[in-house]
């Protein structure tokens, strides 16, 4: 999946409003963009593909709840290989290109469809996914109606509405769920509902998106949740030993946190 967040669906709808004045519009021109676009119309697809398995895991009018959810992780990995693809085009068996390869959102998510492939369906693991596929798809199809001229129509609105004015809030919901989901990871062990190496990989999924430079947000929604917290508990009337739990929690955490390079 297109993890990449700050700001992308923006620019690359500022530059497709930029080229729309001059391109051909139509099928025809349709069918020429999505040509000289191939792997950026299987992405389209694939996103497409992402939400409707959500919808039908979440609404099993047809089929088996637990498909469509293995479905949604499927399609979430052939999303994340196939943007992988766009980012690193060449395999190189060598350290550099393996620390490169990890620095990648596509490469983090990639591993968050093979984390949860084989355990329990755990309805918040969508959740990010689904948010995602949703402002990339939205993205995306904005581009298409540009190439037929239908970016005028109450549609485009909407998805223009949703890239411009929710992105922000979508990335920052995707970084909420993906934070709570490393105690639900936990719990879920002592339910039986995933393996006891979950948590451990999950922990280091949450490190790789920590230390992102793409997508700062799952970085800043866990200095907010610490903003939060810290405010809260020093409110007056709150007992002290509230107080210090929720302070010795705050250190703990936070030296787990890994060292993040200035960018």
């Amino acid at each position: 999946m297109s993890q990449e967040g700050n700001g992308e669906p923006q620019q690359q709808e500022q530059a497709q409003q930029e080229q729309s004045q001059s391109s051909p519009r139509g099928i025809e021109a349709l069918k020429a963009h999505v040509l000289e676009h191939k792997v950026d119309t299987a992405l389209w697809a694939t996103r497409a593909l992402t939400l409707v398995f959500c919808i039908s895991y979440l609404i099993p009018i047809f089929g088996n709840p637990y498909s469509s959810y293995q479905k949604v992780l499927v399609s979430n990995a052939a999303t994340s290989a196939l943007r992988l693809h766009q980012r690193i085009p060449s395999v190189q068996l060598t350290r550099e290109f393996f620390l490169q390869l990890l620095m990648e959102d596509s490469a983090h998510y990639l591993l968050y469809s093979i984390i949860f492939m084989y355990t329990a369906s755990i309805t918040m693991v969508l959740a990010p996914i689904f948010l995602f596929a949703l402002l990339h798809f939205a993205s995306y199809t904005l581009s298409l109606l540009d190439v037929i001229g239908q970016n005028n129509a109450l549609g485009s609105r909407f998805l223009i509405s949703l890239v411009e004015f929710q992105h922000r809030n979508i990335l920052r919901a995707a970084a909420f769920v993906e934070i709570f989901l490393m105690p639900l990871c936990v719990v879920s062990l002592f339910l039986g509902r995933v393996s006891l190496i979950t948590p451990f990989v999950y922990y280091r999924f949450l490190l790789l998106r920590y230390s992102s430079r793409r997508n700062p947000y799952t970085r800043n929604m866990f200095h907010e949740l610490r903003m939060t917290a810290e405010y809260t508990v020093n409110k007056p009337g709150i007992p002290a030993f509230l107080r210090n739990a929720v302070n010795r929690a705050i250190v703990f955490i936070s030296g787990l946190a890994p060292a993040v390079v200035a960018q």
